[in-house]
């Protein structure tokens, strides 16, 4: 009898023992998921959790999200200085641009030898290059601190390709290119303004780097969860070892050295498409074009 008694009081034992393990481990898994939790809404402090009662894993846990909490808010606010001096640089240069193209004009009002019309037009060409690269950093660093927030919506694409294709048909004359508007159907959910810019960026680059009497197009490709709006070149088109550099912010290829440009606006195209949901891609080799798409989600 005293048997069965010792049998039975080692099995409620056990059962005790299994139960309050299994309730500390719910309470531990509790404790972790408010530190998670507070990790991802940006609330986490250590002095909001007592240390006293966290086991080794918890107490090593709520160090590295206390870490992590630290670092993502001197990350933040080196984004929000960087973003200050842009601002500040931006506003101080602009009464000096302002200058140098009144200084300009006046100059190229002027009687000038053929070499001082060279020259002033050289000098109009660096202002603005200048004003580009100021507008180009300022809109970069906006978006990269959050200063600037996108909207996407649902909307068709067809007036934003309609638009860009308007501003770039001048330039386009000017070197005797091909600007055509094929296939623009479609619905996607997109910031209509800052997605313009991106088809803008794209657009200058196609015409910029296309031979005379080339063709650059736009058109948009319907999938299931994408439309794509693509521009399409006959330029002279881009190594493959180049396809994951081209997007940084100032790089510029060795074989466009001549062209203008200062290397960020692929870049900016890049940020505006991932802080909406979307992707930029590019299909390109060396004799064959180019073409840039701007892939946007077709569901919220």
């Amino acid at each position: 009898m005293s048997g069965y008694l010792i049998a039975a009081s080692s099995i409620l034992t056990a059962l005790a023992l299994l139960l309050y393990n299994r309730r500390q481990t719910v309470q531990t898994m509790k404790r972790l998921d408010a530190m998670l939790t507070a990790a991802m809404d940006g609330s986490f402090s250590e002095k909001a959790f007592d240390e006293s009662r966290l086991s080794a894993l918890e107490s090593r846990m709520a160090q590295y999200l206390a870490s992590c909490t630290v670092s993502a808010r001197n990350l933040q606010t080196q984004k929000n200085q960087i973003s200050t001096l842009v601002s500040d640089i931006s506003h101080q240069t602009k009464t000096p641009v302002t200058n140098l193209r009144l200084y300009t004009q006046l100059l190229s009002e002027q009687p000038l030898t053929e070499q001082g019309r060279d020259c002033v037009q050289a000098l109009a060409a660096q202002t603005d290059k200048l004003q580009t690269l100021i507008d180009a950093l300022v809109k970069t660093s906006r978006l990269e601190t959050g200063i600037l927030v996108l909207h996407p919506e649902e909307s068709d694409i067809a007036p934003i390709a309609e638009r860009a294709v308007s501003q770039y048909i001048p330039k386009a004359q000017e070197k005797n290119i091909q600007l055509v508007l094929e296939q623009t159907a479609g619905r996607a959910v997109f910031d209509s303004k800052w997605t313009e810019e991106a088809l803008c960026n794209l657009l200058d680059n196609a015409i910029k780097y296309t031979p005379e009497k080339g063709t650059v197009a736009i058109n948009v490709k319907n999938y299931e969860m994408f439309s794509a709006l693509c521009v399409s070149d006959t330029g002279p088109g881009i190594p493959e070892e180049e396809h994951a550099k081209i997007f940084s912010r100032f790089y510029r290829s060795p074989h466009a050295y001549q062209a203008q440009g200062v290397g960020i606006g692929l870049y900016l195209t890049r940020q505006i498409m991932d802080r909406q949901g979307g992707y930029v891609k590019l299909n390109s080799a060396p004799e064959q074009g180019s073409v840039f798409s701007l892939y946007l989600p077709r569901n919220s």
